[in-house]
């Protein structure tokens, strides 16, 4: 027997949802598509039941979508809704960031930078091609809105809304133009929060977003276009 087997079905399911999560956010399994059952139980060796929960658990996240009669896809977001996401997310994580500023540690912001020259050398590593950040305390995004130790702000960046923003995160990573701008753009927004300044460092992060907002639209608008020419 398989050390699988002895699993008990509730952990076999959080390491699937985990496995399948990041498979959705890097576009490994693309938006749109159709999940197999079958298909997706052979793929990680594992059975009908945990994988039903896995698939219900990314639903809840956001990233699945249940379609009547047709079974389960993984969710698709056209251009305007994610730049709406981005407009939220914009001005949810600038309060983060005013926030952080007057409440993180100096051992959070000490850890935050070199965090950074982990990023810094993910960056280099691609020679400048991605900058994709893993989830959680590996997410500069995240520390900044756990670091303003606000509930709410926390509840929905870093829940309702977070797989889905990695999603489109994803992209934006994979533009040429932005990974070494994105990298310089967190430094500053580090240096902001450990001056103690909240406005600057809401003003940056915004600004930051912004960027990768117009990064993001310039991509799917050029996808469009190309789709269109190509009907």
């Amino acid at each position: 027997m398989t050390a699988e087997i002895h699993k008990h079905p509730k952990t076999i399911a959080s390491r699937l949802t985990e496995d399948l999560t990041e498979a959705i956010v890097r576009g490994e399994i693309p938006a749109g598509k159709k999940l197999s059952e079958p298909d997706l139980a052979r793929r990680y060796e594992v059975s009908r039941g945990p994988l039903r929960e896995a698939l219900r658990r990314l639903e809840g996240r956001g990233l699945v979508r249940h379609v009547p009669h047709a079974g389960a896809r993984v969710v698709t977001l056209d251009r305007d809704e994610i730049l709406e996401l981005s407009v939220v997310r914009e001005a949810l994580e600038g309060m983060a960031a005013r926030l952080a500023a007057e409440r993180m540690s100096d051992a959070e912001i000490d850890a935050l930078r070199r965090l950074l020259d982990e990023h810094e050398k993910t960056v280099q590593r691609t020679q400048g091609r991605e900058y994709f950040q893993q989830e959680g305390d590996l997410d500069f995004h995240y520390r900044i809105v756990q670091g303003s130790r606000n509930p709410k702000l926390i509840a929905l960046l870093c829940g309702d809304l977070y797989h889905l923003v990695r999603m489109y995160r994803y992209r934006a990573s994979q533009n040429v133009s932005r990974p070494h701008k994105a990298l310089a753009e967190h430094r500053r927004v580090v240096d902001a929060i450990a001056e103690r300044d909240g406005e600057l460092a809401e003003l940056l992060i915004r600004r930051h977003l912004g960027a990768s907002r117009a990064s993001i639209a310039d991509q799917l608008g050029g996808r469009n276009e190309r789709e269109g020419a190509s009907a």
